[in-house]
């Protein structure tokens, strides 16, 4: 009688292991089900972060027309920058993404300005321009191109599309003096006869003298001749 009470029979050691076994599996499965609802909700979060940081980089920069954000190359800004030799006087950058036309401008002296209506694209430019050194010298602004006046500029920069160059150029026509040069990327204005052209591909750069294209023309002062007394 000591013996059985001591050492269980063995008929009875598969059964406390079989009863012990889906105890222990359920644990071990809880376990598993826990670290998986962490990692599922880590991953989670992490694309949900990134789409929020990414989204606004790549949403249409202008409500009229989808021109979502394209950053330039380094030939288009060297291509647009070799179009700005010999000019001075200010310059604008419309649809400026995240400022690196207008910084490199401004490094080349100009006054610059920028005009995008994404706003963590301009915060971003801001901080560019800051840390570049060139703070003073550029300024950004959140805004939609077609509530701004361009009267005030004589050096005007366009990251366009197709289907907004009509419509921007009767625009920049109608305001811009007979001074003032346009710079156009990617894509050429429809009716305008580019005085300058540099590049290939996408790279290619177009510029626009405004007195060419619309014909302005110089009008000396006629002196009448004097008259004998």
């Amino acid at each position: 009688a000591s013996q059985n009470s001591l050492c269980p029979s063995p008929g009875a050691m598969p059964q406390a292991v079989a009863k012990e076994s889906p105890q222990e599996e359920g644990e071990g499965g809880s376990r598993r089900s826990s670290w998986g609802l962490l990692v599922t909700a880590g991953v989670g979060g992490t694309l949900l972060t990134l789409y929020a940081v990414v989204t606004p980089f790549v949403t249409p920069a202008l409500r009229k027309v989808c021109l979502p954000f394209v950053p330039a190359t380094a030939a288009q800004i060297q291509n647009v920058l070799k179009m700005l030799e010999n000019r001075s006087g200010s310059l604008v950058d419309i649809g400026s993404g995240d400022g690196r036309i207008v910084i490199a401008a401004a490094k080349k002296g100009f006054q610059a300005v920028g005009y995008e209506l994404n706003p963590w694209l301009v915060w971003y430019s801001r901080y560019r321009a800051w840390r570049d050194g060139v703070h003073q010298n550029t300024r950004f602004y959140i805004s939609d191109l077609w509530k701004v006046s361009f009267s005030h500029y004589t050096n005007v920069v366009v990251f366009g599309v197709p289907q907004m160059m009509p419509q921007l150029e009767k625009k920049l026509e109608e305001e811009l003096e007979c001074s003032a040069r346009i710079i156009a990327c990617r894509f050429p204005f429809p009716c305008w006869i580019p005085d300058h052209t540099t590049g290939e591909g996408i790279d290619t750069v177009w510029a626009y003298d405004l007195k060419h294209s619309r014909g302005c023309e110089t009008k000396s002062l006629e002196i009448p001749p004097e008259t004998g007394s």
